[in-house]
């Protein structure tokens, strides 16, 4: 498979698409694993099982019934018995994730894997900075306003500047137009 421009084997998006949030930890299922590395999701779930003393419960676990119903219905697959998976699916942290490529011994399944862990790490780091300046923000707004509560006019400026300021870092999406016929 070629390559992308940055040296990576997918777009980005193509595999942060593919992390969710579950119990609070941000995890990619066994299917989307296997269909990253170019494998069977059973085949993938074989070596896990075959390894398991290697996934314990903060690298990789199974999903509930109900969770599964959950992202179920958010990510749109079929129900049992009807094409879709028969078994509960399998979560894999950052840490299982990294793991998986000493039990899947591929190029592909190496490159991906690195791939893989790189996006995480970037996801960290931009939930970090996102969350220290809004803080920042925060406590800044916070002691100006408690030395100036005498003089309104400059408190109502200072709290304009900030809500521009919280707006450009949570910028709000757009209305997108309506795709389709228009009635005359």
């Amino acid at each position: 498979m070629a390559k992308k421009q940055n040296g990576s084997v997918l777009p980005d998006e193509t595999v942060m698409n593919k992390i969710y949030f579950i119990r609070g930890q941000k995890v990619m299922l066994d299917s989307d694993l296997a269909e990253l590395y170019g494998v069977e999701t059973k085949q993938l779930k074989r070596q896990v099982n075959r390894n398991i003393q290697r996934f314990p419960s903060d690298f990789m676990f199974e999903l509930t019934e109900k969770e599964f119903e959950l992202l179920r219905c958010q990510i749109g697959t079929s129900k049992i018995g009807r094409g879709g998976t028969r078994y509960l699916p399998m979560a894999f942290t950052e840490q299982g994730v990294a793991m998986l490529s000493s039990v899947l011994n591929s190029e592909r399944a190496i490159a991906v894997n690195i791939q893989i862990i790189r996006i995480f790490t970037k996801i960290r780091s931009m939930l970090l900075t996102h969350k220290d300046i809004l803080l920042k923000l925060e406590q800044v707004e916070r002691k100006i306003l408690k030395q100036d509560e005498k003089n309104e006019k400059f408190e109502k400026e200072i709290q304009i500047i900030f809500k521009a300021l919280k707006q450009l870092l949570n910028p709000p999406q757009p209305e997108r137009e309506k795709i389709g016929y228009k009635k005359s």
